[in-house]
């Protein structure tokens, strides 16, 4: 028999996991709110059971630890079951979006090489188009619940470690395939300590979870309240109506809100005349919101505007904690730099660059994601060095703070959604009388920037619908160009290497 070895028991002491955290948290306070989905209230014990149920289930249809289950759902009460219930068995949920086309969802399917679908009712005849290989399923419903109710209801006792995979989440594609991020437990525990510390969340705090479950918004925030005795309140998406009467009820530290419906939310609490119980904080992404709208709606909360900078890969890190004063439109937008987290600013040779010079911000830190799923080319760019590449430039200021500068790749960023032009570009020159397609963004008020494709045709019986046709059918909505401009090879503007100037088009646009 070995001798006993303390250290490694000090070790094991010391290498929580989500699906631990939580089934201590429910000792605390049992009979407390833990979910809030409408009518539907689930308290700490009750969620306890249910999750514990739903890992036995998963693990008796011979899933094991690493195993990926595809979720594909609305926001809804068993999504969080699912993430938590997934944590307990040590399994890893692929949070598919349910907003991509056919041809995006069945890519993000056999990119992870799930084990088992979990999906709601609704989508089930999306699934049965995509060309996938027969899988397990379970339709929450009817079906669900039997799961539940045959399964054993005692906390499992499964070996799982800190960097073990707990969600993926996807991101666009430069190359115009979506990349899955892996985010394990240590991460996912480190995005709530950094949201308690950073946003000073109370314990017990109440989270409005209406921003799609597939994001990092609602999935980091929901598994941080939880993990820290509040309560998760589900909304379906962006339903103001919905909205107001929780914030009229309850009060809470951060009140979500992404670019696109901070002008249409202020004119929805103007008109019902709310009174808002309390709202510490708001907003998300101020960079691309008019400043006359943060003003706006920051005066009708009483509530001062997040100055965020952070990613699905990094969480609310790097650059996220400063604030912009209740009813002030802003004019600078500088970052103050998150705890927690290294940053570096580095030239294209990963030289740190001085301040007030611009450079491609890396980073280091607990929060960080542990790479792209099954993409080792990706995961050798992003990482070189040791540091994690943004791909975004920022400026870094003599009094430590950080403008952001412009994005590497041409990223457009829409409403909370990043788009990358490749992906749109490579689908059009699909069609052969597409000689060149070139996509850049354009200022919008409503959605912060939207993209615009220039096209060069070698067939004039190409036609704007013929392009916007194709992108219907195979280009979520956020991603489709709002305009087809056609134009002469001659015209578009070229370095002298011959490469599009896309700054050049992007200004004729401001121009026109």
């Amino acid at each position: 028999m070995a001798p006993h070895n303390p250290q490694k028991d000090i070790l094991n002491a010391s290498r929580p996991t989500v699906g631990a955290l939580f089934h201590g948290r429910v000792a605390v306070n049992p009979d407390h709110r833990a979910v809030v989905d409408g009518d539907w209230v689930t308290t700490y014990a009750e969620l306890e059971e249910r999750t514990n149920r739903l890992a036995h289930a998963m693990i008796s249809l011979d899933l094991n630890r690493g195993d990926r289950v595809c979720l594909l759902a609305r926001n809804c009460t068993e999504y969080v079951e699912v993430e938590l219930a997934a944590a307990k068995a040590g399994l890893i949920v692929a949070a598919l979006n349910w907003r991509l086309s056919d041809h995006e969802l069945q890519y993000c399917v056999q990119l992870v090489e799930p084990k088992l679908l979990i999906a709601q009712a609704d989508f089930i005849e999306a699934l049965d188009r995509l060309e996938i290989p027969e899988l397990r399923r379970i339709v929450i419903g009817e079906d669900y619940d039997h799961h539940l109710a045959a399964a054993r209801t005692s906390y499992p006792n499964i070996n799982v470690e800190p960097e073990d995979g707990l969600i993926i989440l996807y991101t666009s594609g430069t190359t115009g395939l979506s990349k899955g991020a892996l985010i394990s437990h240590r991460a996912m525990i480190a995005r709530g300590m950094c949201y308690a510390s950073e946003l000073e969340v109370p314990i017990g705090d109440n989270f409005i979870a209406w921003a799609p479950f597939f994001h990092m918004v609602s999935t980091d925030r929901s598994i941080a309240t939880l993990l820290r005795g509040g309560t998760v309140h589900v909304v379906d998406g962006y339903i103001p109506d919905q909205l107001i009467d929780i914030i009229e009820k309850v009060p809470m530290r951060a009140l979500v809100l992404i670019p696109g419906m901070v002008a249409p939310f202020t004119a929805a609490l103007n008109e019902r005349q709310a009174k808002v119980k309390q709202v510490g904080l708001c907003g998300t992404m101020p960079d691309l919101v008019p400043p006359e709208d943060i003003a706006a709606i920051s005066r009708y909360l009483d509530a001062p505007y997040v100055n965020t900078f952070g990613s699905t890969e990094t969480g609310l890190p790097p650059g996220t904690g400063a604030t912009i004063t209740v009813g002030v439109a802003p004019t600078s937008l500088s970052k103050r730099q998150s705890a927690f987290c290294d940053v570096r600013l580095v030239d294209v040779q990963d030289n740190e660059v001085p301040i007030g010079v611009p450079g491609e911000i890396a980073v280091r830190g607990p929060t960080l994601f542990s790479g792209y799923w099954n993409a080792d080319e990706a995961n050798a760019a992003a990482f070189r060095g040791g540091w994690y590449h943004m791909g975004d430039v920022l400026r870094r200021n003599p009094d430590g703070t950080l403008d952001y500068v412009d994005r590497v790749k041409y990223m457009i960023k829409s409403g909370g959604e990043n788009i990358y032009p490749a992906e749109i570009e490579n689908l059009l020159l699909a069609d052969s009388r597409v000689s060149e397609a070139v996509v850049v963004r354009r200022d919008d008020d409503r959605w912060g920037e939207v993209p615009v494709v220039f096209i060069v045709r070698n067939d004039d019986t190409l036609t704007e619908e013929d392009v916007m046709t194709r992108c219907r059918r195979n280009l979520s909505s956020y991603k489709r160009p709002k305009d087809v401009i056609f134009i002469e090879d001659a015209d578009l503007p070229r370095s002298t290497t011959g490469k599009v100037q896309r700054h050049e088009l992007e200004r004729r646009l401001k121009n026109d």
